[in-house]
């Protein structure tokens, strides 16, 4: 059996304004998700995503819910690269917002869906594997780019 979530939480030096900036737009988003180059990104709920995930191939998604600065969520596909999110091959990412003493942000990230996706179990295994995994790296990524931004403002 796999678990359905990945959770993952990290505080951040630095203000609620400035996480969500690098959250969501276009030059950061593919700063510390992608490769660099800036995302393509229709900020809206319905809105696409793609970034340029390099060796994984494009990274489609799609928006669900934008609530600036507070909540940011988009469903991804889990299948090929660049196949677009569908019922039973995506997972819903929500990242949440909140803001800490000392002009700090807490990110609180959450993937779920894992438990539907309609692949053989053990491909399942492996994508949550990988996530976990990636998603501890990324948000690690996330905080240092935002840090390093904020301090030179």
């Amino acid at each position: 059996m796999v678990a359905d979530s990945i959770e993952r939480e990290i505080t951040i030096a630095a203000p609620r304004a400035r996480v969500w900036e690098v959250l969501t737009q276009p030059e950061f988003l593919g700063s510390w998700f992608g490769t660099g180059a800036p995302a393509l990104i229709d900020p809206r709920p319905g809105g696409r995503i793609l970034l340029d995930h390099g060796a994984h191939g494009p990274l489609l998604a799609l928006i669900e819910r934008l609530d600036p600065p507070a909540v940011f969520a988009f469903r991804w596909s889990q299948g090929p690269a660049g196949e677009d999110p569908a019922d039973g091959t995506s997972t819903l990412v929500t990242f949440t917002l909140s803001t800490e003493p000392g002009d700090h942000t807490r990110l609180r990230m959450v993937e779920n869906g894992f438990a539907s996706l309609a692949f053989p179990r053990e491909a399942v295994r492996t994508r949550f594997d990988r996530n976990g995994t990636g998603w501890t790296r990324k948000l690690t990524e996330l905080a240092c780019h935002t840090e390093r931004l904020t301090l030179r403002r």
